[in-house]
C-alpha cells in the first residue's frame, strides 16, 4: 500500500503542476472506493491539496503564470466558503446521508464540467470559440466596484470574482476538494483569464483555502495523516514536472487533458456507488481502476507531449497522434 501511496502520488503531483487542481478531485473519491469513512477522505484530500500546492506554486511563480490580486480575492472568498462546507459535510454525517450526498455531488459536478470543457477543447468552430468569449465578455461588462485589472489585459468586478469565490469554497469545503476543477473553468470562461495564468494562479489561491481546510479537518481527527505523508513523497516530484509542462503544451490540449480527468473521476464514483448498492463487486472494480488507470494515462500523455515538444518533434506521427 505505501507503494501504491507513493505513485499514486507521483501520477497525481503531474497533473496538479498541469492542470492547477490539488489532486483532492482524484484523491478524495480514490478514497472513498478504498472504504475511508467520507469525512477522513474528505480531511485527507484537503490536506494533500495543502502539501502538494506549495511545491507546484513555486514553479508556475517561476514561470509568470501567477496573478497575486486575483488569487488574493479568490482565497479570501473560499476560506469563508469552505468554512460552511464542512459544516453541511458534518451535519450529513450526523444523519448518515453523507456519502450517498457527497458521491452524487461528484458524478454530477464533475461529469457536467468534463463535457463542457471537452467540448471546447474538441470545438473547431468559431462560433464556439464565441460563444465562450461573449460569456467572459458579459462579465467584463458588469462594472460593480471595484474594479480589478487582471493579468492578459482582462479587467472584472472584484466584487463578482469574490462571489465566485465563495461558491466554490462551499463546495469545495463540502466535496473535499481544492475548488480547482471548478475555479479553472470559472477562471477561463467566466472572467476571461487565459489558461496557463488560471492554472498558476489558482495553485496559488489552492495553496491557502487548501491549508485552511486541512487544519479544520484536523481538528475533528478527519485526516489520515500517514496516507496525506506517502501521498507527498510521490507528489513532490511530479508536480515539477507538471508545472513545466505547462509552458509547452497549447490551451486545447490542457482542456482536453483536464476534461479526461473529470470524467474519469465521474464515471468511478458512479460506478462505486451502484456496485456497493446492487453488490456487483465487478463495478467497484472497475472504479478503481478508473481511478489509476485515468492518472497514469493523462500524467503520462502530459509528459510525453512536453517531451515532444521539447524535441521540436513536428513530423513524428506516433508523437502528434498520442499529444493530440
Amino acid at each position: 500500500m505505501v507503494a501504491v501511496f507513493v505513485g499514486f502520488g507521483l501520477l497525481i503531483g503531474t497533473l496538479f503542476g498541469f492542470f492547477g487542481m490539488g489532486g483532492s478531485f482524484l484523491v478524495t473519491p480514490a478514497l472513498l472506493v478504498m472504504g475511508y469513512p467520507s469525512t477522513v477522505a474528505v480531511g485527507s484530500g484537503l490536506a494533500f491539496v495543502f502539501g502538494t500546492s506549495v511545491i507546484g506554486a513555486l514553479r508556475h511563480r517561476d514561470h509568470g503564470q501567477v496573478d497575486y490580486k486575483l488569487a488574493a480575492i479568490m482565497t479570501v472568498a473560499m476560506t469563508i466558503g469552505i468554512e460552511g462546507g464542512k459544516s453541511v459535510v458534518f451535519f450529513l454525517e450526523a444523519t448518515g446521508m453523507a456519502d450517498l450526498i457527497i458521491n452524487v455531488a461528484y458524478v454530477g459536478l464533475l461529469a457536467a464540467v468534463g463535457l463542457l470543457t471537452l467540448r471546447d477543447a474538441w470545438s473547431d468552430d468559431d462560433d464556439d470559440t464565441e460563444t465562450s468569449s461573449d460569456l467572459a465578455d458579459r462579465v467584463q461588462s458588469i462594472h460593480i466596484p471595484p474594479m480589478v485589472t487582471l493579468r492578459g489585459g482582462v479587467r472584472v468586478s472584484g466584487t463578482i470574482i469574490f462571489a465566485v469565490g465563495l461558491v466554490i469554497g462551499v463546495l469545495s469545503g463540502f466535496l473535499g476538494v481544492g475548488g480547482g476543477f471548478l475555479l479553472m473553468p470559472a477562471m477561463m470562461y467566466g472572467l476571461g483569464v487565459p489558461a496557463a495564468i488560471a492554472v498558476g494562479t489558482d495553485i496559488l489561491q489552492i495553496t491557502i483555502s487548501g491549508a485552511f481546510g486541512a487544519f479544520t479537518y484536523a481538528q475533528s481527527g478527519s485526516v489520515a495523516l500517514p496516507v496525506v505523508a506517502f501521498l507527498l513523497v510521490g507528489s513532490a516530484l511530479g508536480a515539477r514536472v507538471g508545472a513545466g509542462a505547462t509552458n509547452l503544451v497549447d490551451e486545447d490540449e490542457i482542456k482536453g487533458y483536464f476534461a479526461a480527468m473529470l470524467l474519469a473521476g465521474s464515471l468511478a464514483v458512479a460506478s462505486n456507488k451502484l456496485g456497493t448498492v446492487y453488490g456487483i463487486d465487478l463495478l467497484n472494480t472497475l472504479s478503481t481502476v478508473l481511478i489509476f488507470g485515468a492518472a497514469l494515462l493523462v500524467s503520462g500523455a502530459v509528459v510525453l507531449a512536453a517531451v515532444c515538444r521539447l524535441r521540436d518533434d513536428r513530423t513524428g506521427t506516433w508523437c502528434r497522434l498520442t499529444t493530440s
